[in-house]
């Protein structure tokens, strides 16, 4: 599997996105993405089903190495104990002693952020997490947490499709070493929809999806498009036999022109 390298963090470059996913129907979805070769499961405390992520990637029969696990802080649990206790909250519905990767979840003006982000650089000192991130934090919050934080970040997991231009993020991303997780990577199904991505998906033998996903891994940019449908399963995975050309790249960025941001 490709991989996407942020400061020491080995991220697969695609990945399962869990949001919306509950109960059986989560659990049965990531198993199954497991038993196809994804490697990367990405789940949060405000989705409610780290419960059903955990008993999936046992129900895999994967060694629990071979799978990169991130979970998500609420901004309710921002404030360095609530932080720490919501982090072993986590654990135990997972049924694991750590996660691959712990992440703020989005901005909070509610507490500093200094303190936030000790808490979870804390945390990855206690070997909760085996690295931390942001997620949802543009380019000048991302220089300010990782000025902040005693500990590399490995991610920033952002908003990231061909229809919102996100390349200052990227950039401030790159200067740091910080790798960028696209979630909503297919814009929720609307990429399917759109004329300049079927074409160049017709040239290619693709569907306009498998393109939007292609385009963000040869930015160097890892994706965790979410589907609730066993057969897309197969089809997001499908991108690694094309690649796609300059002038494609170039004309997908232009979709996106001017319409950036968080």
């Amino acid at each position: 599997m490709q991989v996407v390298a942020g400061n020491g963090a080995q991220i697969p470059a695609i990945g399962l996105g869990t949001w919306d996913l509950r109960g059986r129907v989560c659990a049965r979805i990531v198993e199954q993405a497991l038993r196809l070769g994804y490697r990367h499961i990405d789940t949060a405390q405000i989705y409610d089903n780290e419960r059903e992520v955990g008993q999936a990637l046992r129900a895999s029969g994967l060694p629990r190495q071979e799978v990169f696990v991130t979970t998500k802080v609420w901004p309710t649990h921002f404030s360095p104990p609530d932080l720490e206790r919501s982090v072993r909250d986590s654990l135990g519905r997972l049924r694991m002693s750590h996660v691959d990767l712990l992440l703020l979840h989005r901005p909070s003006t509610r507490i500093p952020l200094s303190e936030t982000i000790a808490a979870l650089a804390h945390m990855k000192r206690e070997g909760h997490a085996r690295h931390i991130g942001i997620s949802n934090f543009d380019a000048a919050l991302t220089r300010e947490a990782a000025r902040l934080c005693p500990e590399p970040l490995a991610c920033n997991q952002a908003h990231y499709h061909p229809h919102n231009d996100q390349r200052p993020l990227l950039e401030a991303c790159q200067d740091l070493g910080i790798a960028v997780v696209a979630y909503s990577p297919i814009n929720r199904g609307a990429v399917k929809d759109d004329v300049t991505l079927a074409e160049i998906g017709r040239r290619n033998n693709k569907s306009a999806a498998q393109v939007a996903l292609r385009w963000l891994v040869q930015q160097g940019v890892s994706v965790i498009p979410r589907t609730s449908r066993l057969e897309r399963l197969s089809e997001n995975l499908a991108i690694f036999d094309f690649e796609l050309e300059p002038d494609d790249m170039a004309q997908i960025f232009a979709l996106g022109a001017g319409r950036g941001g968080t």
